[in-house]
C-alpha cells in the first residue's frame, strides 16, 4: 500500500530575475533596497510540481499535505503567501532580520529539522536560488536526511511501491535514476510551466495557515563560515573595430597575432 505524500516546499525571496542587479556603495553586497524581488524562478518550479501531483494524481496514495518553507526577513512572508495562492496547503516562515543571509548548509539542517518535524517524505526545491547560485542546499540536504536524491529533475513520474523515477538533463542527453521514498528533488526549468496566482486564490491564501518560528526552534544558530570581502561590478567590456574589407579583416588579425 503506497504511503500519502507529505511534500516539504522550499522557496526564497530573491531579486526578481528581471532586475539588473548592482553594487552597494559599500562594495559590500549587491543592492537589495528599494529592489523588486519575487519568488525564486527554480522554487517556483517545485510549487507547481507540488500541486500537480495533487491535481492530476500521479501519486497512488495520494498528496495529504504540501508544506512551504522560506527562511528570510518580514517580506519573505510574501513569496509564502504566492506559494499558497499557487496551491501549497500552508507555509513556515523561519524570521531573519533585515539583511541577513544563510548559507546553504545552514538551511539544510533548518529543512533537516523541519522535514523531520513536519513528518515530510518528499522534499521539491529548486536547483539552484538565482542570487547565489550555489546549488548546494538540496545535496545537503539529502546527505544531512541519509535519503536518496535526484537533481535538475526535468520529468517526476511514480511507480509501484513509493518509486520515484526522475529524468534529469545532462551534458550530452539525458540520465533517468530511480529511488523510493523519502526522498530529495531539486527542479530544473524543462520541468513544467508555472501558473500565475489568480486573484480569487490570492485571497483564498491569506485565510491559510502561515506559522512564524525562528531557527532556535529548530536548534540552530546563523553562523557564517564564510566572509565577503569585497564586491565589484566586472568590468565593462570595450567595444569592437570595424575593418572595410577582407584584407583589412585580416591586416588587423596580424597585427593582433591572430595569423
Amino acid at each position: 500500500m503506497a504511503s500519502k505524500l507529505r511534500i516539504l516546499v522550499p522557496v526564497k525571496r530573491v531579486i526578481d530575475y528581471a532586475v539588473k542587479p548592482r553594487v552597494n556603495k559599500a562594495m559590500t553586497a549587491v543592492e537589495t533596497a528599494g529592489v523588486k524581488h519575487s519568488m525564486n524562478p527554480f522554487d517556483e518550479l517545485s510549487v507547481e510540481e507540488s500541486v500537480r501531483i495533487r491535481e492530476k494524481k500521479r501519486f497512488p496514495g495520494g498528496v495529504e499535505d504540501i508544506c512551504a518553507i522560506s527562511a528570510g526577513p518580514p517580506k519573505a512572508a510574501d513569496v509564502l503567501r504566492t506559494a499558497m495562492a499557487m496551491g501549497a496547503d500552508r507555509a513556515i516562515h523561519v524570521e531573519l532580520k533585515d539583511g541577513e543571509e544563510m548559507e546553504p548548509l545552514t538551511v539544510a539542517k533548518m529543512l533537516k529539522a523541519a522535514a523531520e518535524r513536519e513528518k515530510s517524505n518528499l522534499v521539491i526545491l529548486g536547483k539552484q536560488s538565482i542570487d547565489d547560485d550555489a546549488a548546494q542546499t538540496g545535496q545537503m540536504l539529502a546527505g544531512l536526511l541519509g535519503w536518496p536524491q535526484a537533481t535538475q529533475a526535468s520529468k517526476v513520474e511514480f511507480g509501484e511501491n513509493n518509486s520515484i523515477t526522475v529524468t534529469k538533463e545532462v551534458d550530452g542527453g539525458v540520465e533517468t535514476v530511480k529511488a523510493k521514498l523519502p526522498m530529495v528533488v531539486t527542479t530544473d526549468l524543462r520541468l513544467n510551466e508555472p501558473r500565475y496566482a489568480s486573484l480569487p486564490n490570492i485571497m483564498k491564501a491569506k485565510k491559510k495557515k502561515l506559522d512564524k518560528v525562528g531557527l532556535g526552534d529548530f536548534g540552530l544558530t546563523n553562523e557564517p563560515r564564510l566572509k565577503v570581502l569585497k564586491v565589484t561590478e566586472p568590468a565593462p567590456r570595450q567595444g569592437g573595430g570595424k575593418v572595410e574589407d577582407v584584407d583589412g579583416l585580416v591586416a588587423k588579425l596580424k597585427e593582433l597575432g591572430a595569423l
